[in-house]
């Protein structure tokens, strides 16, 4: 397994910037730059301009936010810069964002986004050939690309896409039409292994050679007694909100835990994070992260997800030491 960096959600493009210096100067093999208070590709081409070897990809870029052209050019010009150590990671969010926060249009996402992509490359296939732009379906249609608006071949081709997805349908678009799936961090080895893995094999005709799997699980770490319960505290609390959200019930009904999913919704609409918080059980936290020193959980991460996943990133939702951070990754690298 790959073993990659997050960069903190709260950070600017310039602090994004000198994190993806960082995670190259500590061997990380890539570096996930997420979308949240600012723009995600600004954030990437300084990223990109900073370092040397390091891949970087988005994690994730709102899609539906967006159209398949205005991604396209996006991607493109971030692989340009980075020399094609881009990889355009992408995910649809979920309804009252995409309607109520970016005023764009929501239905049938799973659909949508398998015909996003195909309209993606599409685009990408009329920059490179400078051929007639012709694409139309039942949500995206392109059939303008005059020479003077196309940025012509990329030298560094197209970078792959992966595509965040929990269900299984979304899990079947990933199979059918992108280079990866990127994992939620509410996602258990029993999950990833029962439902996501043959849902993307079946989808796939079979095999997941030259697939990308990506988890970002979480870490639960601690230099003493109180700086790891504040990391449970946090752990806890950060899985009790995604637990929350109806598009990630999936994964609890395959555990038995649906009717949690159910009290946590009710909760999460009057803001009780703390009560939310306390139905969080250990078996639950134990079920979704892994702790210990570092060394413990980099073998924790190991035996977890070492033959299923290709790549780990560290989720900490909580003020965590770097230093303790950084040694579990290294520890996690050198099991290979």
């Amino acid at each position: 397994m790959l073993v990659e960096a997050v960069v903190d959600v709260r950070n600017e493009p310039e602090g994004v910037e000198a994190a993806a210096v960082r995670a190259e100067q500590e061997g990380y093999a890539g570096v996930g730059v997420p979308e949240t208070q600012h723009d995600v590709f600004v954030a990437l081409a300084l990223a990109a301009r900073a370092t040397e070897s390091i891949t970087l990809n988005s994690a994730i870029a709102v899609a539906f936010a967006r159209t398949p052209m205005t991604l396209a050019m996006a991607a493109n010009d971030i692989t340009l810069v980075s020399k094609g150590r881009f990889e355009l990671g992408i995910g649809s969010q979920v309804k009252a964002h995409i309607e109520r926060r970016f005023a764009m249009p929501w239905s049938s996402p799973a659909a949508r986004m398998e015909e996003f992509v195909s309209a993606m490359r599409v685009i990408w296939d009329a920059f490179a050939s400078g051929e007639r732009l012709s694409f139309s379906g039942e949500f995206y249609s392109h059939s303008l690309l005059t020479e003077i608006f196309s940025p012509g071949p990329n030298p560094y081709g197209n970078p792959p896409v992966l595509l965040a997805a929990v269900g299984p349908r979304m899990v079947e678009v990933a199979g059918r039409v992108t280079d990866g799936i990127m994992c939620h961090p509410l996602t258990s080895r029993a999950y990833l292994s029962d439902a996501i893995l043959p849902t993307l094999r079946e989808a796939r005709g079979g095999g997941l050679d030259g697939f990308t799997v990506s988890m970002p699980a979480f870490v639960v770490l601690g230099a003493d007694e109180d700086a790891r319960a504040k990391a449970v505290a946090g752990t806890r609390r950060q899985i009790a909100f995604y637990a929350s959200t109806p598009a990630y019930k999936p994964v609890l009904d395959a555990h038995g835990w649906g009717d949690l999913h159910v009290t946590l919704n009710k909760l999460s609409r009057r803001q009780a994070w703390d009560e939310m918080a306390g139905l969080i059980t250990d078996e639950i936290v134990d079920t979704f992260a892994v702790g210990g020193t570092p060394d413990e959980a980099a073998a924790g991460l190991h035996e977890r997800f070492a033959g299923l996943a290709t790549r780990v990133s560290l989720n900490t939702p909580y003020d965590a030491d770097p230093e303790l951070v950084l040694a579990t990754a290294t520890a996690l690298r050198a099991k290979g």
